[in-house]
């Protein structure tokens, strides 16, 4: 049985696009999206993405601003703590279960329980540096200061 999973892609170019997905797999070159406004079915290469945002609703909170802290001890069910800094200047944090820089991408659960995204899916080819544990705080800093 598949599960439709309510994404936010993001391309390299920027291109943002809302839909629904069943067939995403990890490691996979290309998956469908069922495209929110047209129902239209776009073959989406995951190479072409920044990341792919898992979400729990399409209209987000606008109000809301997410924080990229992370708390004084660190709930170790959800991973490794780390910090994705991607080459348009973007900073992700949040856990991790399973970075493997080898891999195309890695999933990254957000740092804020209050986030609109479940979990990111995020490409390696567009990040500039991720950083694990101490690593992870180090960028924060660096990049936010």
């Amino acid at each position: 049985m598949n599960t439709v999973n309510k994404v936010v892609v993001r391309h390299k170019d920027g291109t943002i696009i809302k839909g629904t997905t069943m067939d995403f797999v990890p490691g996979k070159e290309i998956f469908h999206l069922e495209i929110l406004e047209t129902d239209e079915i776009a073959e989406i290469r995951v190479e072409d993405l920044k990341a792919i945002f898992f979400v729990k609703d399409f209209a987000g909170r606008p109000d809301y601003f997410e924080t990229r802290t992370f708390p004084p001890r660190p709930p170790a069910a959800k991973g490794r703590k780390i910090a994705v800094l991607f080459k348009d200047g973007e900073i992700l944090t949040g856990y991790t279960l399973a970075y493997d820089p080898r891999r195309q991408g890695f999933f990254v659960m957000p740092t804020d329980e209050m986030s609109n995204n479940d979990r990111v899916y995020v490409v390696r080819s567009a990040v500039d540096d991720v950083g694990l544990g101490t690593k992870a705080d180090a960028i924060l800093s660096k990049h936010t200061s």
